[in-house]
Formats: C-alpha cells, sequence, structure tokens
C-alpha cells in the first residue's frame, strides 16, 4: 500500500524509494484492473512481434513504407516493454515502491522510445510526400540503403536527446517528497520532487518538449503539401485513392499525439483536473499507440493483411 503523503512531505533524510501511483482512490481494484491491462500488453507485444515477423521473413514487403513500419512497430514493442515492469507491479501486487536507479532508467527508455516514435512518424509523413509528389522517382529516391540509413540516423539523434535525462536527475538531492504522479516514470515529474535547484532539468526537458512539438509541425506542413498536391488531382476517385494510402499514418499520429496533447494542455490548464483523470490518460499514452498501430496497419494495409489470412490459412488446413 502507498504511505500517506504527509509521511513524503516532512522527512527530510535522503530517499531511497519513490512510490508510484496506480489509480487513485481504486486501490482495492487494482487486480481487476490488472486483468485488461494484462491483455492489452499481450494484444500489445504479440500485434508488433507479428508486423516484425512478415516484413522480415516477406521479400515482397521489403519496400520503404514497410521498413519505416517496422521501426514503428520496434518503438511500440520497446515502449511496451519499458512500461511493463512497473505497471504489473502496481496494478497486480500493489507494489509501488521503485530505486532511484531503476526510475532513471525506466524513464530513459521511455522517454527514449517516445522520441523514436515521434521521428518515425515524422519521416513516415515525408515519406508519404514522396510516393504522392514523385510517384515515378519514388524507389529511386528511397532506396533500402538509403531507408536504414535514415533510420539509424534518427535513432542516434533520439538516444543522444534523451541520454542526458538520468545524468541531470542523479546530479538533484531527493528529500522531502517521493510520491510521484504516474504508473511509471517520466523526467518531468520525477524533478518535481527535488529539493535542490532543478533550473537545468526544467530548461532541457523544455528543449526537448519543443523538439517533439518541431515534429509534429513537420508532419503538418506535409500534409498541408500532401492536401495542395491532392486538391490538384482532378478526379474525385483519383483523389480518394491518394488520401487511403495516408489513413493509417494518420491514424498513427493521431493514436500518437492526442494524448500527449491532452496530458500536457490538462497539467497547463487545468492544475486542479481530477488525478484519476491524468493517471488514465498518461497510462492510455503507453497502452493505446503500441496496441493500436499494429490493428490499423493490418486492416488498412492489404499485403499485410493478406500475409496474415494466407498464415492462418495454412495453419488451419
Amino acid at each position: 500500500m502507498i504511505p500517506s503523503r504527509s509521511f513524503f512531505n516532512t522527512s527530510e533524510v535522503a530517499i531511497s524509494t519513490f512510490f508510484l501511483v496506480g489509480i487513485p482512490g481504486m486501490e482495492h481494484a487494482h487486480i481487476w484492473v490488472s486483468i485488461p491491462i494484462c491483455f492489452v500488453y499481450l494484444l500489445a507485444i504479440l500485434g508488433n512481434c507479428t508486423i516484425l515477423f512478415f516484413i522480415k521473413t516477406e521479400t515482397s514487403l521489403h519496400e520503404p513504407m514497410y521498413y519505416f513500419l517496422s521501426m514503428l512497430a520496434f518503438s511500440d514493442l520497446g515502449l511496451s516493454i519499458s512500461s511493463l515492469p512497473t505497471m504489473l507491479r502496481i496494478f497486480l501486487f500493489n507494489a509501488t515502491g521503485i530505486s532511484p536507479d531503476a526510475c532513471f532508467a525506466q524513464e530513459f527508455f521511455i522517454h527514449g522510445f517516445s522520441a523514436m516514435e515521434a521521428s518515425v512518424l515524422l519521416i513516415m509523413s515525408i515519406d508519404r510526400l514522396i510516393a504522392i509528389y514523385s510517384p515515378l522517382r519514388y524507389t529511386s529516391i528511397l532506396t533500402s540503403a538509403r531507408v536504414i540509413k535514415v533510420g539509424l540516423v534518427f535513432a542516434a539523434l533520439c538516444i543522444m536527446l534523451v541520454l542526458p535525462f538520468p545524468f541531470i536527475l542523479k546530479r538533484l538531492k531527493f528529500c522531502r517528497k517521493s510520491l510521484l504522479s504516474h504508473s511509471y516514470c517520466l523526467h518531468q515529474d520525477v524533478m518535481k520532487l527535488a529539493c535542490s535547484d532543478n533550473k537545468v532539468n526544467v530548461i532541457y526537458g523544455l528543449f526537448v518538449a519543443l523538439t517533439s512539438l518541431l515534429y509534429l509541425v513537420c508532419i503538418s506542413v506535409s500534409y498541408m503539401l500532401i492536401l495542395k498536391i491532392v486538391l490538384g488531382i482532378a478526379s474525385h476517385k483519383g483523389r480518394l485513392k491518394v488520401l487511403n494510402t495516408c489513413i493509417s499514418h494518420i491514424c498513427a499520429v493521431f493514436i500518437f499525439y492526442v494524448p500527449i496533447v491532452t496530458l500536457a494542455a490538462l497539467h497547463r490548464f487545468a492544475k486542479n483536473a481530477s488525478p484519476v483523470i491524468r493517471v488514465i490518460i498518461a497510462d492510455t499514452f503507453l497502452l493505446v499507440p503500441p496496441l493500436m498501430n499494429p490493428i490499423v496497419y493490418s486492416v488498412k494495409s492489404q499485403q499485410i493483411r493478406n500475409r496474415i489470412q494466407a498464415k492462418l490459412c495454412e495453419k488451419q488446413g
């Protein structure tokens, strides 16, 4: 069980454990909440592993769009595995304690895979723009080697972007508060508990947040350019056909960014909002994208859908 909040606020001793939260006021029902959470994690991990398996084994899927999809699946898999230990410990066993080092490691991986997912969504928007703007040159512009290089460069940039987080948290002193406000560790959540100067954390955290916002702006610009090209197509059927190639990606962008923007808006404009709402939205951010992205792409991508159906028929036969 979580000790009372007054304990965290009065202790002057340097703390050795942070305490995460499940759903405030529903601690008695955590075991029941754990059932759908475990189910979501299982489906998310299974779905993303399935996407990675088919893209690796099927030569017909060795195309730029599917390489980018495999990067998205890898990011989602990492995001799920990063949050899995604390989420299951809280909801299955009511074990809310976590050591500072484990917390800093978890927030590094969660922020890292989140940044990677944002980067992949940006790359995929550029991929759709190139495919629509210059379809004849698409395969010559986005060769397999170039796609792999782009993926590795963005992965390295994401690691470098979030690498300072654990180190700038490590230098802080935590001596009064130790109760976090989510079911997993985030940089902005942990730094608020510090009893020493956290100005560096605030500035760097703002820089990372602005980088994420820049990614969203670039994705929006890509779609404005795509829309301009689509509106120039004469036939209504042609316009719908082109837009249909973007539906999966648009869904993935909304699934990823809506919880982030909602949570940021709550922290900024609705500081008195119920903690339960904040926890649910924060958990949605980690649970829903890894679950929904494989479903969206499997439904909308005929090639992946055909491969899955063929495998299922093969097993039944």
